[in-house]
């Protein structure tokens, strides 16, 4: 057990919830807080630094993102586009995604984005169950979105991005935008209104549209502040900060990409950097230390590259800015939070949330103690518990699911809400537990809570299982196995066995330099049994290339257990 925290450290902790407020206005506009006020204050302060593989970049400013959003919300009011119509974005990170935000935003449109990752049918079901009325797209997926337009009759207009021809009915992106005026008068938003219909990734069945309102940028901030260290700003001189350069590989398309980075960072007024390339380890420091990047989010599979690939960082990259690193979507381990601390000088920030309620628990090392391996504590603004299938709190160390209830300690109502999964009534009530005005909302993932308030993830509720009745949650094994020098990545899951009812398997993708033996397997399933309990130790162990994951960089066990269920079919039918 995680020994006890300080005393005067849980009385600053409990200080901080019990001092904080949340301030929604019952009006509150994304593009207002993102870009306008900061076009009118700073119109020359940097917004978007543009970089590509092919050696391309741009620096643009508030001033000239607010003027393209203008024109582009001119031209989406042209082609008809009215309050609360669906706007799809598929489109990379680039400056183009951020005007289109902004342009949707201030237009009372809502936005859809949607990554570039997608096949033909993951868009086709996508853009048919938003009713999207117009998509913004990028070269590279043109082919796909005019090949499914007539499966999605909704789909009246698309606008080109990039270097293209636009068909003879699509838009070019450029001509579109010097054709309307520089100057747009924003609609006044509620602060409840919808503003963002973003899919879930689906790993647990089919993706849900969560439609989010505009005030959920607000409940993201606390936690984004308190990830990032205070961002750049100085507590004790409010107001001033110094001058912060944020950037990730997350998907802009995703929840953490757009909430945990793009959008928290026009808020505060600061420089982020679009990159348009394939994710390397090597190329993420090279970029890092080009560009200046002083504050992060790195997926735990990215980290785990990076360790493995660059074992000495500072030295091999003196240039180097961080002050911060935020990770989430899986657990670090603490092989990567101890990389992090002796290698880079900062303690990881480890952080939970969902599409549906982002940033409600993680750490932050600038004002509590990070605990490896810990999702953290929740964040001030946010009332979390662990609790059982009635809806019961559960004792410290007895594992039920994370949930976040809609009022904080002071009895407001938290901003962090989803409205609604789209079009899905029934599974929005199902989310949550109690009466609607005064409920828990569910995740779905798995944790223990310590004496102290930090959570210690067991996996999502699917992903736990059974192995001769001992209960299996599988990062704490995949987290052992990265320990190991032969490994890079690792998903655990369980192979179905006639005596045990499951068996513990892992897949185990292989660092540079090693290659699949028996032998290995021996000494891997040794150097768990040394750590774990006896029966965690892997029975099993396949070594492939690559797991499956989601574009937002969670491994998708899902895929795997489900290919150990067919196999395990397959051979019952043959032995018949």
């Amino acid at each position: 057990m995680a020994m006890l925290a300080d005393a005067a450290e849980v009385n600053s902790y409990a200080a901080l919830h019990a001092d904080f407020r949340w301030q929604v206005p019952d009006e509150f506009n994304i593009a207002e807080v993102c870009c306008a006020r900061w076009a009118r204050d700073t119109p020359d302060a940097l917004a978007v630094k543009f970089a590509a593989d092919d050696g391309c970049a741009a620096h643009y400013s508030f001033g000239q993102l607010q003027r393209a959003a203008n024109r582009l919300s001119n031209a989406l009011q042209r082609q008809g586009v009215q309050r609360g119509d669906r706007v799809a974005i598929i489109l990379p990170q680039r400056f183009e995604t951020a005007v289109a935000h902004v342009a949707i935003s201030q237009l009372g449109a809502v936005a859809v984005p949607l990554s570039m990752l997608f096949g033909p049918e993951a868009l086709e079901y996508r853009l048919k169950d938003s009713g999207a009325v117009l998509a913004l797209v990028e070269c590279a997926v043109l082919e796909a979105v005019r090949g499914l337009r007539a499966q999605v009759p909704a789909l009246r207009r698309l606008i080109v991005v990039g270097e293209c021809e636009a068909g003879c009915d699509e838009i070019n992106w450029m001509a579109a935008l010097q054709a309307e005026d520089a100057r747009f008068t924003a609609v006044k938003t509620k602060a409840e209104e919808a503003a963002i219909l973003i899919y879930t990734s689906g790993t647990t069945g089919p993706p849900k549209g969560a439609l989010l309102a505009q005030r959920c940028l607000i409940g993201n901030l606390s936690g984004f502040i308190a990830s990032q260290n205070w961002f750049g700003f100085d507590p004790a001189a409010p107001g001033k900060g110094t001058q912060a350069v944020f950037w990730s590989p997350a998907d802009w398309a995703w929840t953490g990409g757009l909430m945990d980075a793009l959008l928290p960072t026009l808020y505060f007024g600061r420089p982020i950097v679009a990159y348009q390339g394939r994710f390397g380890a090597e190329k993420a420091f090279e970029l890092m230390q080009a560009q200046g990047v002083t504050h992060t989010f790195l997926f735990p599979t990215a980290l785990k590259a990076m360790m493995k690939a660059v074992p000495q960082p500072r030295e091999r990259y003196p240039g180097l800015k961080l002050q911060a690193v935020m990770s989430a979507g899986e657990s670090v381990g603490d092989a990567v939070f101890a990389y992090c601390q002796e290698q880079l000088g900062i303690t990881v920030n480890e952080m939970f949330g969902q599409t549906e309620i982002n940033y409600i628990v993680g750490n932050c090392a600038a004002l509590w103690p990070a605990r490896a391996g810990s999702m953290g504590r929740a964040y001030p603004g946010h009332r979390v518990a662990v609790i059982d299938e009635e809806g019961k709190t559960c004792p410290p160390g007895v594992p039920g699911d994370v949930a976040v209830h809609r009022r904080d300690v002071h009895g407001m109502a938290d901003p962090i809400f989803f409205l609604g999964y789209w079009g899905q009534d029934e599974a929005t009530r199902a989310k949550f537990t109690g009466d609607p005005a005064d409920s828990w909302c569910r995740t779905g993932d798995m944790a223990t809570v310590d004496a102290d308030g930090y959570l210690w993830y067991q996996g999502r509720s699917d992903d736990v299982f059974k192995s001769a009745g001992y209960r299996i949650g599988p990062s704490e094994i995949e987290n052992c196995l990265v320990k190991h020098e032969a490994v890079a990545n690792a998903a655990v899951v369980p192979k179905p066995d006639a005596e045990r009812g499951a068996l513990v398997k892992a897949y185990v993708v292989l660092a540079p330099g090693f290659k699949g033996t028996s032998r290995l397997v021996g000494q891997l399933q040794g150097h768990v049994k040394s750590r774990l309990a006896p029966y965690e130790y892997p029975k099993e162990i396949e070594f492939i290339e690559a797991l499956p994951m989601t574009t937002t960089g969670k491994v998708q066990r899902r895929v795997l257990r489900l290919q150990e269920e067919e196999r395990a079919r397959l051979a019952t039918i043959k032995a018949a």
